[in-house]
């Protein structure tokens, strides 16, 4: 899996948020607001590029005090909640 270009974690008023950058991504009723453990996550996936749902179930761990079984069920929920919203894509089909 991947970011879809064009997303960004901004931080607004106090929230962070992913927001799109251009006029194709630009949909207001997709903003994204992330607590601080997704927002860790979504610079995590940015800084790894191809990520797996493990990668990032790992890098929970090591940031965060989590049981390794409940960091890969936080990372997959998170992920289903991206691709619901159209803001990564999986790069296995490419």
């Amino acid at each position: 899996m991947r970011q879809k270009k064009g997303f960004v974690l901004r931080e607004v008023c106090g929230e962070k948020i992913i927001v799109g950058e251009g006029l194709e991504t630009i949909n207001f009723g997709k903003l994204i607001s992330l607590n601080e453990s997704a927002a860790y996550l979504w610079q995590k996936a940015g800084e790894l590029g191809d990520f797996t749902s493990q990668q990032l179930a790992d890098a929970l761990q090591e940031e965060y005090e989590v049981g390794a079984e409940q960091a890969l069920s936080d990372v997959e929920r998170i992920i289903s909640e991206w691709q619901k919203v159209g803001i990564i894509e999986d790069n296995t089909l490419n």
